[in-house]
């Protein structure tokens, strides 16, 4: 049965992927409200047009996004949804094929063409909105980023032919914009790009990421800055030294390292061999006493033997991460690395990234252990079925350790920093009782 037209549209925005698309779902969302359309993110039922913001990182990732786009059109089909508009990564790259399979879908756009988008609301794109964002995360947090694109050649990853080459926005923009955030109720950014330490070095010549984290302390009302997406290869020295004497900075360093194999990291072209990445982790723990380090791996990369993987397993047991993320190796077609054999089995993928998650969940364990009676900072993010949650600055938001806050009877306020001793721990949670 069709849907009755409606005076007005109600648009639901969906996405799909990393923090970073989560941002640009946010500046459509705030160009459209701008433009007095009825909008919202993610919300379950009753918008008649539906805005898909796709991943094209990997193929789970690209399965997800086509099965959310497959159920949006066959929604449209059954007079569920007016109309459906499907933006983002996996659109970038595959529009011309994603237009020939669904053609029920509307309209295909790329990661840069939201002012065409807007067009089929008939809506402009309000410059003067740039940097004015309404964020869609709890109120205390949000993700800021601070360039879009990529320069580096890794092998296995397909963002540069995605997004581009790497652009930095400009200090005095990003400023701005967290000062805006700030004035929502915002506390703590998280600091995201395809590569954060590579910042400044396209617009002043020079990386200047840790001028920028001076800059942004400098913000009232934001109290934590959180790192994230930091590249190995020419990591910047004077970041540690902002994060050991910045209150505001958070101990807490997100650095994709992918392996520890010198011979896979060339292949990979990631700039770094083993050595320099173990020489650089011991320069950051000794720079940064206490650091939380956030990492995440590949297992099954072209060529990677059995060898291969018990290097990278000795490499996880030495450093004992913080915090830990594994992917298995998805076949990418147009980068370096789909030159090469796909040659180690989807089962061995799997049983690896398993071992490793396992060895790991022993090192957060112990870890863990070894805070109960610690007294910490915690930011409480919200009340669920009788409980509080928080974070330490040790986490993120969605991939990170939660803290489960044991109130009583204490009322709590979400969004406020309080003071907890550390009670009992798991392998990715902590419980706490207030102070």
């Amino acid at each position: 049965m069709k849907t009755k037209s409606r005076h007005k549209d109600q648009v639901n925005i969906i996405t799909m992927g990393c923090s970073k698309n989560l941002v640009d779902s946010e500046v459509i969302f705030t160009q459209l409200k701008a433009n007095d359309i009825d909008v919202s993110h993610e919300r379950n039922e009753g918008a008649n047009v539906v805005i898909i913001n796709t991943c094209g990182f990997i193929n789970d990732a690209k399965q997800e996004s086509i099965d959310t786009i497959l159920q949006y059109a066959n929604a449209k089909e059954e007079g569920l949804v007016d109309k459906v508009y499907v933006t983002g990564c996996l659109s970038q790259r595959y529009k011309d094929d994603l237009k020939k399979e669904i053609p029920s879908i509307d309209s295909f756009f790329g990661t840069n063409e939201v002012p065409e988008l807007l067009s089929k609301f008939k809506a402009d794109y309000k410059n003067e909105l740039l940097g004015e964002r309404i964020i869609t995360t709890s109120k205390h947090y949000a993700y800021l980023k601070i360039s879009e694109g990529c320069d580096r050649p890794c092998s296995f990853c397909a963002i540069p032919l995605i997004r581009g080459k790497h652009k930095s926005r400009t200090m005095e923009s990003l400023v701005k914009e967290a000062t805006n955030l700030a004035a929502q109720g915002v506390k703590e950014l998280l600091i995201i790009a395809q590569d954060s330490t590579y910042y400044g070095l396209d617009v002043y010549g020079k990386r200047e990421l840790a001028k920028l984290l001076q800059l942004l302390s400098d913000v009232d009302g934001i109290e934590w800055i959180r790192l994230h997406y930091a590249f190995p290869a020419g990591f910047p020295d004077d970041v540690l030294e902002v994060m050991a004497n910045n209150p505001k900075v958070c101990n807490y360093l997100d650095i994709p390292l992918q392996h520890a194999s010198s011979r896979l990291l060339k292949s990979m072209k990631r700039g770094i061999d083993a050595k320099k990445t173990s020489d650089l982790l011991k320069k950051v723990r000794s720079k940064v006493p206490g650091i939380a380090i956030r990492t995440t791996m590949i297992v099954g990369y072209p060529g990677e033997t059995e060898d291969d993987f018990n290097k990278l397993l000795k490499f996880i047991k030495e450093f004992k991460f913080e915090r830990l993320g594994v992917f298995t190796y998805s076949h990418e077609e147009d980068t370096a690395a789909y030159q090469l054999e796909d040659d180690v089995p989807e089962k061995v993928k799997q049983e690896r990234a398993d071992e490793l998650m396992q060895v790991q969940a022993e090192i957060s364990y112990e870890l863990n252990q070894e805070k109960v009676g610690w007294e910490l900072k915690v930011l409480v993010d919200r009340y669920e079925d009788g409980v509080y949650y928080g974070r330490t600055e040790y986490d993120s938001p969605d991939v990170d350790n939660e803290v489960i806050i044991a109130s009583g009877n204490n009322h709590l306020n979400v969004g406020d920093f309080i003071t907890v001793k550390i009670t009992a721990a798991s392998e990715f949670d902590l419980t706490v009782e207030p102070v």
